[in-house]
């Protein structure tokens, strides 16, 4: 089966969705991998390097033409779909909105969504959403202290001892705790929370204090992710977290909820009681902020706060956030390809999920 690699367009994406190790791996297994000229350069590949790995190299339309399956980070544009055959596959990491999948279906191309996968047992392989803000919540740590007028650890000085920072993390998902251990490795005190309980014994083992709020509801869905609480319980929730960053230098904030705008954690009001040089690094900026105050993609300040809002944080470390997406999207591969061919087996948890649009028809919105 021939997979197609076209060089990411969209502004500011580094990553590849393939890397020559694995490239080396898919050969090995029987596909052709067809990769678009400096399709790896900005995330550190060469094009020497996929070569040697076993694949061919050339232009946009040759790739794009001819593959059977294409394999992206991001959603082809416009344009880019008009070179894609009918009846192509494509499997990217997007989120499908109206205006995308339309264009998918009229192009009647066999979209898949990475986004999409469910949250069991056979798909962790193909996780890419907790491989990117595995990402996201290490570097998350590194803007806050670089944007911080203070230094992490405590430190010893011939001119006095330095306090070290206090970190609270917002959110103990997979991007929350690698904030944490982050945090932790560069010497901060670390607060974090979350209204699941059950991540409670995760956030202490990274060696870092649970927040509890009495919360009367459940708020974890059946795929472990967190829910959208009622509108009683979030004010409750508004009020200690305003409380909780009132003592922090950063706050970090992660909290998501699938399919839906960011909740809000941090009011305007719990900024203005925050101190000031105090770092906000707003993890969901592109759902809406977890901060009332976030503008997404950009970096501002009130009343002496800084409240970063940053966009695609995984492709600012393309290399291993590569990496990482490469093998997700391998095991999805070695998923849905069989015997040379598509296996559209809509009884598949897995493929029902993530296939967004098919033979012409949008099947997700």
């Amino acid at each position: 089966m021939r997979i197609g690699v076209p060089k990411e367009i969209a502004p500011n994406e580094r990553r590849v969705a393939l890397t020559p190790d694995v490239v080396g791996r898919l050969t090995k297994g029987g596909f052709e991998i067809f990769l678009e000229r400096g399709a790896g350069s900005a995330a550190f590949f060469p094009d020497e390097a996929y070569t040697k790995a076993g694949a061919s190299v050339g232009d946009r339309g040759s790739v794009l033409g001819h593959a059977e399956i294409i394999l992206q980070v991001q959603a082809p544009n416009p344009e880019s779909l008009t070179q894609i055959p009918e009846g192509t596959a494509l499997v990217a990491f997007f989120q499908p909105g109206a205006d995308l999948l339309r264009q998918l279906a009229q192009r009647r191309l066999t979209a898949f969504s990475l986004v999409l996968l469910p949250r069991i047992t056979r798909a962790q392989p193909m996780d890419v959403l907790s491989s990117q803000a595995t990402v996201a919540g290490y570097k998350a740590v590194l803007l806050a202290a670089s944007a911080a007028g203070r230094v992490f650890p405590m430190l010893v000085t011939a001119a006095g001892t330095l306090s070290a920072a206090r970190v609270l993390v917002l959110g103990a998902g997979v991007a929350g705790l690698q904030a944490i251990a982050t945090a932790r490795r560069l010497g901060a005190i670390v607060s974090a929370f979350d209204v699941r309980p059950a991540v409670k014994e995760q956030v202490q083992s990274l060696g870092a204090t649970f927040l509890e709020m009495a919360i009367e509801e459940h708020a974890e869905t059946a795929g472990g992710y967190a829910k959208e609480l009622s509108e009683e319980a979030h004010k409750k929730e508004l009020v200690f977290l305003a409380g909780a960053a009132k003592d922090a230098d950063i706050v970090i904030t992660t909290a998501a909820i699938p399919g839906k705008k960011a909740p809000i954690l941090l009011t305007a009001g719990a900024v203005q009681g925050m101190k000031p040089g105090s770092v906000i690094v707003d993890l969901a900026a592109e759902t809406g902020g977890n901060c009332e105050l976030t503008q997404p993609g950009s970096e501002i300040v009130r009343n002496g706060v800084a409240i970063l809002g940053p966009l695609n944080l995984p492709s600012t470390v393309p290399l291993h956030a590569s990496q990482m997406y490469a093998k997700n999207v391998a095991a999805f591969l070695g998923h849905i390809v069989q015997d040379g061919k598509l296996r559209l087996d809509f009884e598949d948890q897995i493929i029902r999920d993530t296939c967004v649009t098919h033979a012409g028809e949008v099947r997700k919105s």
